[in-house]
């Protein structure tokens, strides 16, 4: 297996720490004033929400975990609470969560929101009661934002490049003309969006005939049906270019099922797809560092709480994970 580790966090990490340390870590909290709290108990700790989408994806477990040991590590610093979801299409289980956590008094949600859109809202209403918001892994979108009057700094990858990366791994084991297919994630969430995307783009330039496309709404059950749909309808398919990690699981299985030699892509590095990449079942998959994104949104909150300005959006790396050929 070749696992291309980008040097990116270090620098990253080290620019965001350096700036919290430098303005100060005793006083955590925002100046008094209009949409401003500091969200802390009495001995000035701010306390910040990681608000998850579904937690049965392991990609959004190791985000928890990876913040967890952040928070263990500088408990003198600040104070997490981790949440997630029971299902990644259930947004409006998201938006009570963002109403907890700001009836429980946090400086800050640091939030990866299921849908771009439908969630901004309830972050507006948060953003309006003094509590920050910090935007990763999936982008909010930026007219609903505009509309909203809500300001959301952005952490996080190039969806649409890392994704295009994946599909160009695909695309060079196979001809011109073959025929492929793929399963997206929820149509409503920009980084779904922009995944296809990259996807289609990799697809296209290699002169990969797409035949089918749908989405399995980032799950490895709904995956596993689309698949074996497809792979039933198209007798040459060659290949499924899969949006996340958890579908291509599904999709494997259908794979499998058929008997057939297939190709499949996924995104997100999973621990569960390790045997799946060691023995060829999975031809590459993207880490786009999830113990790592919440963390970068932590820091970035802690550093905004303790009177920096607000960042601007900052985009995080991506790295290809190859199979066995």
């Amino acid at each position: 297996m070749r696992h291309a580790r980008s040097a990116g966090w270090l620098g990253l990490t080290a620019v965001i720490v350096s700036l919290a340390l430098a303005l100060g870590q005793g006083g955590c909290s925002r100046p008094a004033g209009p949409g401003n709290t500091s969200g802390g108990k009495a001995d000035g700790k701010p306390r910040i929400a990681l608000v998850m989408k579904s937690l049965a994806n392991e990609f959004f477990a190791t985000m928890a975990d990876g913040a967890k040991a952040h928070q263990a590590g500088a408990a003198n610093r600040y104070e997490l609470i981790t949440n997630g979801m029971r299902s990644e299409t259930d947004v409006s289980e998201q938006v009570t969560l963002i109403e907890q956590m700001v009836a429980r008094g946090v400086a800050a949600i640091v939030i990866a929101p299921a849908d771009s859109k439908a969630v901004v809202p309830a972050l507006k209403r948060a953003a309006d009661a003094g509590v920050l918001v910090i935007n990763i892994d999936n982008r909010l979108d930026p007219e609903v934002l505009a509309e909203a009057g809500l300001a959301a700094p952005f952490v996080g990858p190039d969806n649409r490049e890392g994704a295009r990366r994946a599909g160009e791994a695909v695309a060079k084991q196979l001809d011109a003309g073959a025929e492929v297919a793929i399963i997206e994630g929820i149509v409503t969430a920009f980084n779904g969006q922009q995944r296809a995307l990259g996807l289609e783009d990799a697809a296209t330039a290699a002169g990969l005939r797409i035949v089918a496309r749908q989405s399995g709404q980032w799950e490895m059950e709904k995956a596993n049906g689309i698949a074996a749909a497809m792979l039933s309808e198209h007798p040459a398919l060659a290949a499924i270019l899969c949006a996340n990690d958890s579908m291509a699981l599904g999709a494997a299985a259908a794979i499998e099922a058929s008997g057939r030699r297939v190709l499949l892509s996924g995104f997100d590095n999973v621990p569960a797809v390790a045997p799946l990449l060691a023995d060829g079942r999975l031809s590459v998959t993207v880490d786009q560092h999830g113990d790592r994104l919440a963390v970068e949104g932590i820091e970035a909150a802690l550093a905004i709480l303790a009177g920096a300005a607000a960042p601007e959006d900052r985009t995080t790396p991506v790295d290809l994970v190859t199979g066995k050929p």
